[in-house]
């Protein structure tokens, strides 16, 4: 089968409406930039010290893990349409805002409740994706959706950068225009008066009233949260390493970043069609876990260079493209209309909490024992949370006559 051939098989049967929520994504994500530079920002721009940062950056987080909850919560209760578009233009409206704030309080608080609204987004757009896909493609539903996020990401990094160099300001509003753009876009595309909250009678036989009663979904997000502390290294704490210690220049070190959003983006969606279904997604998960945490010792017993650098990224990426989208179909099969918006909302927050958790570990591990420490530590974990998906598959799955991906 030719390239052109693969592409198609993996575009092809996925539903208008996916179509339509990738799109706003990918408007969102690039206008993100103003994440990515805040701390720049807050150092050199409003003359912070670095612990005020740290504790700004910290409530981006904080706000994360609040606005996930709550946008569950109401996702269920008012469906996802009408929380994905206030959420949208209510933190359209906050970045802007944000730009004009200039003492430390104020910019807390509005970090705060920005963030809020802003991740609120998220479970309630991982419910849609879900409402207009079927069993035979979720998958591949989720992975256009982080297609679109990785580009997003990485045309929005680039034109951050140029910004910020010229005006922080243009940053603030760039980010919130975009915010809004992609509110109005949903609103246009995908009208109020045509949206009917979809219903379906097919739950999956694993499927609980609470993903807070749901023992096995609550054993995954705990090793989902260990993972995603380990990738998250990748964009914390391995940039730094790579200036200090192997004295890579920015250019390289963000062209490595953007490689990763261009592997994902343009591998991800072929891959996956290759493989759903065929496989449990926790099969794949391990596997994309084992290579993470490969990855991340790379450094330490291959010799500093670019070409490994490069190398280490690569594989990195393709842990990415085994393990998270397989991540989102279990989760999903094992939901229902009046649940799937508190599910969404607790694997936001798993992510949320290893955001916050990797920069603040992997700098705790460099002071008392440095570097190399920590890319071992990383890998131990990647293995331990690599087994206990594997015993999960085992002890809970392995027998089902009728596997999740199937459902």
């Amino acid at each position: 089968m030719n390239p052109i051939q693969l592409y198609k098989k993996a575009y092809n049967g996925l539903s208008r409406n996916s179509w339509y929520l990738s799109l706003v994504v990918l408007i969102n994500r690039s206008g993100t930039m103003v994440l990515p530079f805040m701390t720049i920002y807050c150092t050199q721009a409003l003359n912070f010290t670095i612990v005020q940062a740290g504790i700004i950056m910290a409530l981006f987080g904080v706000g994360s893990i609040t606005g996930a909850f709550i946008g569950g919560k109401i996702t269920d209760k008012y469906g996802f349409y009408d929380v994905q578009v206030g959420s949208l233009i209510s933190a359209g409206f906050l970045f802007i805002v944000l730009g004009y704030q200039t003492t430390f309080i104020s910019i807390c608080c509005c970090v705060y409740v920005l963030s809020v609204c802003n991740d609120a987004f998220r479970p309630a757009n991982s419910t849609a994706i879900a409402a207009y896909s079927t069993a035979e493609n979720k998958t591949r539903s989720y992975s256009l959706n982080r297609l679109a996020v990785n580009l997003g990401w990485s045309f929005g990094g680039a034109l951050g950068g140029f910004l910020a160099a010229h005006n922080y300001h243009l940053l603030f509003w760039v980010d919130g225009c975009t915010n809004l753009m992609s509110g109005l876009l949903l609103l246009k595309i995908m009208p109020r008066s045509n949206y009917k909250k979809p219903h379906t009678d097919v739950t999956h036989p694993d499927a609980k009233s609470s993903p807070y009663k749901d023992t096995v979904y609550l054993v995954f997000i705990l090793l989902t949260t260990l993972f995603a502390t380990c990738f998250f290294q990748t964009f914390t704490i391995q940039p730094v390493f790579y200036k200090t210690q192997w004295h890579l220049n920015e250019q390289v070190i963000g062209g490595m970043m953007a490689l990763n959003g261009l592997l994902v983006a343009f591998v991800e969606m072929v891959l996956i069609s290759g493989l759903e279904g065929k496989r449990h997604p926790l099969r794949y998960i391990c596997m994309g876990v084992i290579l993470t945490g490969i990855a991340l010792t790379m450094v330490n017993w291959l010799p500093p260079s670019v070409l490994v650098a490069t190398l280490v990224i690569i594989v990195i990426s393709f842990g990415e493209m085994f393990a998270m989208p397989f991540m989102n179909s279990f989760w999903v099969v094992r939901t229902n209309d009046h649940n799937r918006g508190q599910y969404a909302a607790l694997y936001t927050m798993s992510w949320s909490t290893a955001q916050i958790l990797a920069p603040i570990i992997g700098s705790q591990i460099i002071a008392l024992s440095g570097y190399t420490t920590l890319w071992w530590a990383m890998a131990v974990v990647c293995g331990v949370s690599a087994t206990g998906f594997f015993f999960l598959y085992k002890l809970r799955f392995q027998h089902q006559l009728v596997t999740i991906t199937n459902s």
